[in-house]
């Protein structure tokens, strides 16, 4: 059985991370690869950057944090926000990134994770899906969360894993920010449709979220951003809670 991956996720604008950071032994809590560097030698599997403001003009920027973190962290490193095409991927992907993670642009184009697949392998592409509950049915929001595709999430899911996606990156819009754990639901039924593994994202509060993510919900791995960033828990403490619990994880 494979290891559960813990990864946190840092929101990267204009080179500089956004969302407040509390790590009193940081030089600079700003720097993205200051933090990159600093979770790879404290116990995460992986790191996920992700450009909130990617246009033309910050493209070079992200290309240049992702040389510079490449140099320094030796775990894999995912990066998405705002990817829209090939050359967009393979520019990420010669800077030192191990994976790209595609949004709203797979919604406009499903061909470009089938392209990408095909040009790079599945093992690079991570699909990012963005899940409201409407009614009784798990919807596709695009563009950070703002527009309703009406696009069935199951139905989506089975797609993208047949376009060739490698890994899924799901996230509950309902249950993100509140800390009141992921939908287990909505997990559970993803990971039963797919084959491939599932990167479980979206209201982590406490160390037993992690564990239901993992033992109800069936994720591979557990995507978390404040937990970590406001030293709620470090991803070691994350890690041996998770050992007790019978979960298999990596101890750096």
């Amino acid at each position: 059985m494979l290891k559960t991956r813990i990864i946190p996720c840092l929101d990267v604008k204009d080179g500089r991370v956004v969302k407040g950071i509390n790590f009193l032994d940081l030089v600079d809590a700003g720097d993205p690869v200051i933090q990159a560097k600093y979770y790879s030698q404290n116990g995460a599997d992986e790191i996920c950057f992700l450009d909130i403001n990617a246009s033309i003009e910050n493209r070079k920027t992200m290309i240049d944090v992702v040389k510079k973190t490449a140099e320094e962290v030796f775990i894999p490193l995912t990066v998405g926000g705002g990817i829209s095409s090939i050359e967009n991927i393979r520019l990420l992907l010669k800077a030192g990134a191990d994976k790209v993670s595609i949004n709203s642009a797979a919604i406009k184009n499903e061909n470009l994770v089938k392209e990408s697949a095909d040009h790079f392998g599945s093992q690079c592409i991570v699909v990012a899906v963005d899940v409201k509950k409407i009614g009784n049915n798990w919807i596709v929001y695009s563009h950070g969360g703002t527009i309703n595709t009406n696009i069935n999430a199951i139905h989506w899911l089975e797609k993208l894993q047949n376009l060739g996606a490698g890994e899924i990156l799901l996230t509950s819009m309902d249950r993100d920010g509140t800390k009141s754990g992921f939908d287990i639901d909505l997990l559970k039924t993803a990971t039963n449709t797919l084959k491939i593994p599932v990167i479980a994202s979206g209201g982590i509060g406490t160390k037993e979220h992690f564990f239901e993510g993992v033992y109800k919900g069936g994720a591979s791995a557990l995507l978390a951003a404040s937990v970590f960033h406001f030293n709620k828990y470090s991803i070691n403490e994350v890690k041996e809670f998770l050992m007790k619990k019978n979960i298999k994880v990596r101890l750096w």
